[in-house]
Order: structure tokens, then C-alpha cells, then sequence
């Protein structure tokens, strides 16, 4: 590809946004176009991202009816969402009623809840609110890359962090059929994942050294996990989910655990997901427990297995802003554009963070 697709990033300024800005700033084939926020329009990136300085340099945020000056007409665009959920689907509505009118051949991909469900009553019953872009919703399709064989639809709504290193986890072993489609899942995540606006739940007091559980068995990732397993197994799933706040910035840590339904030994359990994984760039099946500093910063996965009396435990590790989040969209507009899908993401995790 000669020419490079421009590309576009609807909230730039909270956790997801700056990765997408650091990822897309270093692709070889993507070049950012606009970053939008209405409430930082006109202020230097670089002066929410000092991170990012050198990969900036003097770019500012634009408004959402002024970034459509900052993009060819007629040309290609990847439109990036890190817009918060319930605010995303008419964001990306009224982006692409610009695109159209400004001729763009565009592919989405969405980081927010809004395009995860394929049916806006499931949607509006786990986050409680009116969909914005119904209309809309026939156009996305939802999972994570290494399960999606054929792209069916124009844009992707990406799965959510814990949802994305529990899929990981999950569905290699409920597709296999050697245990119950019944999930006990304890996942593990970093501060980062609350987002950047300071809470309780992300002040260093409260979480240096600390760890504790939160919304258990009522998570509103739970039934997207649920559906998404089900959509790529073939089999009814349930999830039992306990998410926990972890003492750390970056990284989630899930187990998955179901019991067997015939004698199993490690190997076999092994063997599902090396064969599983066998093409997926970004997914490594390791000897014993994966740990998270080897894929912090990255878009790698690690997962470990191990088996003892009839039960089945599955250890995932991913950044969840990266593989989560920022990584999976770049993964996945890779691959709507037919790109290789490793393109610009494979960097190794720092290791020492």
C-alpha cells in the first residue's frame, strides 16, 4: 500500500486515547489525521500527553465539527472510537454522515460498549441507557480478533479489557467440550482500567497495597463475555465473574476455572490451546503461571493451564490498555483494511515496568 489511510481519533484524551495516539503515531501505514475532544479543542496534545511530546510535536485537539478540514476528500479513513460508553454510538453517527458526505471509504472500530451487542434491547439492559445510533448496530460486529475468522461486517465493536483476556481464556476450552460450559472466572485489573478521571477506586492511598473485590457476579462485562463465548463456541455458556481492583497500573490477570466432564491431563489442556492459537501472532501458551510483566505495554497474551482432580484452570495476562483496549483496535482496523494484523504492534513488553 503506497499511500497511507488517515486516520481519525474520536476522545483523545483519556487512558485509551493516548495509547491509540502512541500506537498510531509509530504505524507504518496509518497517519493521524485529528484528534478530537470537545472540551481540550484547540489545547496541545502534548500538553495532555507529555509522553507523547516528540510524537506530536505541535498537534491540537479539534472539535468534533471542525476535524473533517483536517482529512482528504475522497481518500480512506480509520476512524478510531475512545469515546465513553452511552456517548460513542452518536459520535460515530454523525462521523459518518461526514464521511459519506465527504466521499471517505471508512472502516470503525470501537472501543466503548456501544457496538458490543448486536441487539439494542441487550444493550440498553445492561447499561441502562437509550442507544444512540441504533440504526447503526447491523453495521458492527463484536469479539476478539484471534476468534473471528471471516469479517462480516464494516466496523468492530472491540470486546472490553476483562472481556478480551477472559475470551482469551475461555473459549478455546468450552469449544473443546472436555469440561461443563459453566465458568467460574476471577479476574484481576490495574487502576488504569477505571479510566483517567480520578475515584475512590483509583486514588493511590486506597489502592497501593491494597486489593479487594468489586461488583462480584454482577459485573456488566458478565453477559457480554457470556455471549461472545457463546458466539464463537457454539456453546450455551454461563459466567460466574468475580473482578477484583489490583495494587498495580497496567495488566489483567484472569482465571478461569470449569469443571471436566471426562479424565483430563494437563497436556490435552494444553493441546487445545496451542492448536487454538497456533496462528494468532499475539497469543503465547506457556509452561506454568503467565505473569503480567511479560506482556505489560504490549498487545501480547500469555496463558498457562494446569488440571487436577476434574478441575480445568486457565490463566490469562494482557495490558488492558493495549490487547484491552488501544492494541485490539489497531489489531482489528488492520485487519478491516487487509493489513497484516501485526502490523505496528509488534513491540515486546518492557518487562520492568
Amino acid at each position: 500500500m503506497s499511500k497511507k489511510i488517515q486516520a481519525v481519533i474520536l476522545g483523545g484524551t483519556g487512558y485509551v486515547g493516548g495509547e491509540l495516539l502512541r500506537l498510531i503515531s509509530a504505524h507504518p501505514l496509518f497517519e493521524l489525521a485529528a484528534v478530537v475532544s470537545e472540551s481540550r479543542s484547540g489545547e496541545l496534545i502534548a500538553e495532555t500527553f507529555a509522553n507523547l511530546t516528540h510524537a506530536v510535536a505541535d498537534q491540537r485537539y479539534v472539535s468534533h465539527d471542525d476535524w473533517p478540514e483536517s482529512v482528504h476528500d475522497g481518500g480512506q479513513l480509520a476512524l478510531f472510537s475512545a469515546a465513553p460508553h452511552g456517548a460513542s454510538a452518536a459520535l460515530i453517527a454523525k462521523a459518518l454522515a461526514t464521511a459519506k458526505e465527504k466521499q471517505l471509504t471508512v472502516h470503525v472500530v470501537d472501543s466503548s460498549a456501544d457496538f458490543r451487542y448486536l441487539s439494542q434491547p441487550d444493550y440498553e439492559a445492561v447499561y441502562g441507557t437509550e442507544h444512540g445510533a441504533p440504526g447503526l448496530l447491523p453495521q458492527f460486529q463484536s469479539g476478539v480478533p484471534e476468534h473471528v475468522g471471516e469479517i462480516t461486517a464494516q466496523h468492530v465493536g472491540h470486546p472490553g479489557c476483562f472481556a478480551t483476556a477472559i475470551l482469551l481464556a475461555a473459549v478455546p476450552l468450552v469449544t473443546s467440550g472436555l469440561t461443563d460450559s459453566e465458568l467460574f472466572v476471577t479476574g484481576v485489573t490495574g487502576s488504569t482500567g477505571s479510566g483517567r478521571a480520578p475515584q475512590p477506586g483509583t486514588h493511590h492511598p486506597e489502592r497501593h497495597g491494597n486489593m479487594y473485590a468489586y461488583k462480584p457476579l454482577s459485573h456488566r462485562h458478565t453477559p457480554e463475555i457470556a455471549g461472545l463465548t457463546e458466539a464463537a463456541s457454539g456453546r450455551k455458556t454461563k459466567v460466574n465473574f468475580v473482578p477484583h481492583s489490583g495494587p498495580f497500573a497496567r495488566g489483567i490477570h484472569a482465571t478461569v476455572q470449569a469443571k471436566a466432564r471426562e479424565r483430563v491431563s494437563e497436556q490435552m489442556i494444553r493441546d487445545v490451546y496451542e492448536k487454538a492459537y497456533a496462528e494468532s501472532a499475539f497469543v503465547n501458551v506457556v509452561n506454568g503461571t503467565p505473569k503480567l510483566k511479560n506482556v505489560v505495554a504490549s498487545n501480547y497474551c500469555q496463558i498457562g493451564v494446569a488440571t487436577s482432580n476434574g478441575t480445568v484452570v486457565v490463566m490469562s495476562v494482557i495490558d488492558n490498555l493495549v490487547k484491552g483496549a488501544a492494541g485490539g483496535a489497531v489489531q482489528w482496523m488492520n485487519r478491516l483494511w487487509g493489513l497484516p494484523e501485526t502490523t505496528g504492534l509488534t513491540a515486546a513488553a518492557p518487562g520492568w515496568t
